[in-house]
């Protein structure tokens, strides 16, 4: 008895099989297809579906499951145990939504922020008592080094180095490492002290392609022993909301 639990983003495609709480399975795919849906739904006794997508129109194989399977497509409409305060709750994205419910899930009462580093870097908040009050978003990472270049004449393209650790550069590509990535380090920390002024004890979770990066960034921080790594927070957000769902 096991739960596919299906994330689509704007670069890849997350698919899981999750027994309870227990992650079975995972791949990571820039094309879905039925077929490799088909051998998963051979594989495994599926009781659930449930999909998360920020792109509006269906894929085929989407159509094909839906022929197979019940499906339970995810918005941030769908409380999961969680008090949602978003004023447009139309517009919230469901991988920041699905985020917000993995980390109530799995630090329950208990003050939660989700950094999860992708595309953009976005920030959120869950309180301990499941109030989710909203959070911030800003460039990711390779966005920042792809604007440097795409918007000046003169600014190489230059890629993420974990090894840097200067404050400043002593050459044009180091003082773009250090602006984008002493930049970033700097943020964070400033959004983690706002977030949690008023929180005694927290959690700083970290997500997304880039969030082994941001905790390189926070290991000599004063923020290092809040920070707990959760590569896989949307999809156990979206199998905790599918273990919730009634229908």
């Amino acid at each position: 008895m096991a739960n596919l639990v299906i994330d689509i983003g704007n670069t890849f495609t997350k698919v899981a099989v999750f027994e309870n709480d227990d992650l079975l399975t995972i791949n990571q795919t820039k094309q879905l297809t039925a077929e490799s849906i088909d051998n998963l739904l051979y594989e495994h006794v599926i009781t659930k579906v449930i999909t998360s997508s920020v792109k509006k129109e269906k894929q085929s194989w989407q159509i094909e499951l839906e022929k197979k399977h019940p499906v339970i497509y995810f918005n941030s409409l769908i409380p999961a145990g969680v008090n949602n305060y978003y004023k447009t709750p139309d517009t919230l994205g469901t991988d920041r939504f699905a985020a917000v419910i993995g980390a109530h899930y799995l630090y329950p009462q208990q003050n939660n922020i989700i950094i999860s580093g992708g595309t953009c870097i976005t920030y959120d908040y869950i309180d301990s008592n499941a109030n989710y009050l909203g959070g911030s978003i800003s460039p990711g990472l390779n966005m920042r080094f792809n604007a440097l270049n795409h918007y000046t004449d003169a600014l190489p393209l230059i890629i993420a180095d974990a090894a840097f650790t200067a404050i400043y550069g002593n050459d044009t590509t180091s003082a773009i490492i250090s602006g984008v990535q002493n930049g970033i380090k700097y943020e964070l920390k400033g959004f983690i002290e706002s977030y949690t002024k008023a929180a005694e004890q927290y959690n700083i979770i970290l997500s997304g392609g880039d969030g082994i990066f941001f905790d390189t960034l926070l290991k000599n921080s004063i923020f290092a022993p809040y920070i707990k790594n959760e590569p896989h927070l949307v999809l156990k957000g979206l199998n905790a909301a599918i273990q919730q769902h009634n229908d």
